[in-house]
């Protein structure tokens, strides 16, 4: 949850799961074509706003740059998803097409989350973020660091992508694992239950996985910094080699 801002429950990381996973649920079992580009706008309304939530707030956001950001991760994802599902549909049989639909969420959802995450995030890097020591204290006056905030950026970027696999991969895996498909084949009502549950544990681990594999807070050396941080010294006039920036979730 960002500190600088209060995020409605539907949109916090702590809330992603309960609110998000049964879209999830739902855009891994779409057969049709206009279930799944209706469940994938779903899915990328939202991500829009918990992109937007929890950015990083020192960093300002016009209503231009979520509506780009809304109308890239939505067009990416209704392309990607209608040009997916009718090529499968028009060079598989039926019952094979179906299997495969279950995957189609999967490039989906990286490409459009990507994008998502990316152009809502993209103005930081333009102004920049704060930079402190290891106690959290401010540096350099305050200045903000433009390289500091394109490496927060770009792990957010990433953190969506690790996301995406174990919440669209590996539920529809197990669920094509020929003992797993024969047993739904003979219980047809036991696909759904189990699909949910399948969905919403892998979501349940992927994401704070996600969030444990790029960490709200980075360090960054300060030789890699603009040339106006070299030479940063602590209280004791000793060279500060490592700072460190909050880059959101």
């Amino acid at each position: 949850m960002n500190e600088d801002t209060i995020v409605p429950e539907p949109f916090r990381m702590s809330g992603y799961v309960p609110f998000n996973g049964p879209v999830c649920v739902a855009m891994i079992v779409s057969k049709s074509t206009p279930t799944l580009l209706f469940w994938n706008w779903v899915n990328q309304s939202q991500n829009a706003l918990v992109n937007y939530f929890n950015r990083n707030a020192s960093s300002p956001m016009t209503n231009e740059t979520l509506a780009m950001s809304y109308g890239g991760a939505v067009g990416a994802a209704l392309t990607i998803a209608y040009g997916l599902s009718t090529g499968i549909k028009r060079n598989f049989a039926p019952a094979q097409a179906a299997r495969i639909m279950t995957f189609v969420a999967l490039p989906t959802c990286i490409a459009a989350s990507c994008l998502n995450c990316y152009i809502v995030r993209r103005p930081e890097i333009v102004t920049g973020v704060p930079i402190t020591d290891s106690e959290g204290n401010i540096l350099a006056g305050g200045r903000k660091s433009n390289i500091a905030a394109g490496y927060g950026v770009n792990a957010t970027v990433a953190s969506r992508a690790f996301l995406q696999f174990p919440t669209f991969f590996l539920p529809p895996a197990f669920m094509a694992l020929p003992p797993v498909a024969a047993m739904v084949a003979a219980n047809p009502a036991i696909g759904l239950p189990l699909s949910t549950f399948l969905t919403m544990i892998c979501f349940g681990f992927g994401l704070p996985a996600a969030i444990a594999v790029f960490p709200t807070e980075l360090d960054v050396k300060v030789s890699d910094l603009e040339p106006e941080f070299h030479g940063l010294v602590d209280q004791d006039g000793k060279p500060i080699e490592t700072v460190y920036f909050y880059k959101g979730l």
